[in-house]
């Protein structure tokens, strides 16, 4: 794939996994799994509100480094480790995507990679070239 790019975000944890922070192909660049986390400290307590905003905060800095924005998100996948959050973690989405309204999927896992992650998202943009 001559017209695929990698970005990555600096975590030694994409060389051992073996995975990109982001991957553009074309007009469609693809996030990964975005916790609430910088330089391994957690953001947003055990708020899952917070954590939330924080992991779109993190999404949008991704999308931009790769000459899109958060206009440009179609679809959203959002991972949670208690459901009964839902209210909270729906209304920091709806703060972001009010307006752009894209494709969602909110569903209970058993657990993240930390147990101190309450949520994790991915996301999905389309860019015009």
């Amino acid at each position: 794939m001559s017209n695929r790019t990698n970005y990555s975000s600096g975590s030694p944890w994409e060389d051992i996994v073996g995975y990109s922070r982001a991957v553009k192909v074309g007009n469609t660049i693809e996030v990964t799994g975005t916790v609430a986390d910088h330089e391994g400290q957690l953001l947003g307590g055990n708020d899952p509100y917070l954590q939330t905003k924080y992991s779109l905060d993190k999404i949008k800095a991704t999308l931009e480094s790769a000459g899109a924005s958060i206009e440009d998100v179609v679809r959203t996948r959002m991972f949670v480790t208690n459901i009964d959050d839902w209210e909270a973690i729906g209304k920091a989405h709806q703060e972001v995507f009010g307006e752009i309204k894209p494709c969602t999927t909110m569903v209970e896992v058993s657990r993240l990679i930390d147990d101190k992650y309450l949520v994790e998202i991915e996301a999905t943009a389309i860019i015009n070239q």
